[in-house]
């Protein structure tokens, strides 16, 4: 049995212990109503149909994969060498995601893909992939906490877009995504076209939220604070679908494989990039250096442990310079 097997063996014994616990019900009412009638509590913050700007934010002067050209090279006066001085990167990281960003119960520590790749800018910039300070962060905090200088970058399935470009910076692209739909498996749905007027769930801020209000079928948007809450409302029957990532719906396929399943083509590209702050410039060149180096190698065995037996084969995209 590989590590990846038990690792995997160990989360899903445990997120479906939760899972179960989540969907019991432990009092009855006085005159109890048919059991398809109840109405199971949803996770905290959730927003069925919230206000969205549906309007086209398009920019075609924008060209949001390129990214500055990479240097290795750390000034004394620079943001790198303020990080050394310090003795820890911070960066921001999802916590919920299994296979990007997860909780490993074996170990009580992160892991995954996402987590793999900030560890990599730890060990070039500091000298060893731990010294590193990981800040949970949601969808919706992720601008933020760049913005507030909370953490020094955020690495977490964070779409490249021109609109954000206006208020952070990114690196190159490590990964290119699509968005698909998730449903149970007993479900007829074929594409995000077949959902006209039902739920479908979606992080809050995301991409994948704005994609769903953006569609022609008119899904009804539903918001929560993380891609663990849409699981479980599609499991408590809340929601007719997830859509959002591949990449994101494969880790929670492979959390339920009997019960779920992804359906439809890839109907968008996502380019992830790591998020910088505004004004880290030098930064965004130093980052770029450390993706050009785990582009031999590192990148693969990455992709390989955590992805490839839900993805398939792939290989690091080629960097793009402005």
């Amino acid at each position: 049995m590989t590590t990846r097997t038990r690792t995997r063996g160990g989360l899903l014994a445990s997120l479906l212990a939760v899972t179960l616990a989540g969907c019991s019900t432990t009092a009855q009412p006085v005159d109890p109503a048919p059991v398809d009638s109840v109405q199971r509590p949803m996770p905290a913050n959730t927003e069925i149909d919230p206000e969205l700007d549906t309007a086209d934010a398009g920019d075609d002067s924008c060209n949001p994969t390129a990214s500055l050209r990479p240097d290795s090279s750390i000034p004394p006066s620079s943001t790198m060498a303020e990080i050394r001085e310090r003795g820890k990167l911070i960066v921001g990281v999802d916590q919920n995601t299994f296979l990007f960003g997860f909780s490993d119960p074996e170990t009580n520590e992160l892991s995954g893909f996402d987590i793999d790749i900030a560890r990599e800018i730890a060990r070039d910039l500091l000298g060893s992939p731990d010294a590193i300070q990981f800040k949970p962060l949601s969808s919706a905090e992720r601008i933020e906490a760049l913005k507030n200088g909370d953490v020094d970058i955020v690495v977490r399935t964070f779409s490249i877009t021109c609109e954000r470009l206006q208020e952070i910076n990114f690196s190159t692209v490590y990964y290119v995504a699509g968005q698909r739909v998730l449903v149970n498996a007993d479900s007829k749905v074929r594409e995000l076209e077949d959902l006209a007027g039902e739920r479908v769930c979606a992080a809050r801020d995301s991409t994948s939220l704005q994609n769903i209000a953006n569609s022609e079928a008119k899904p009804i948007p539903v918001a929560v604070n993380d891609w663990s809450d849409c699981l479980v409302l599609l499991q408590q029957g809340q929601v007719a679908a997830v859509s959002t990532d591949d990449t994101i719906l494969a880790g929670m396929r492979a959390q339920d494989r009997k019960g779920t399943k992804i359906v439809g083509e890839r109907f968008t590209r996502e380019y992830y990039g790591i998020g910088i702050p505004k004004g880290n410039e030098d930064m965004v060149r130093y980052v770029n250096s450390v993706l050009e180096r785990i582009r031999g190698g590192a990148w693969q065995q990455s992709y390989d442990r955590w992805l490839r037996e839900d993805l398939g084969a792939a290989s690091p995209p080629k960097p793009e310079y402005r």
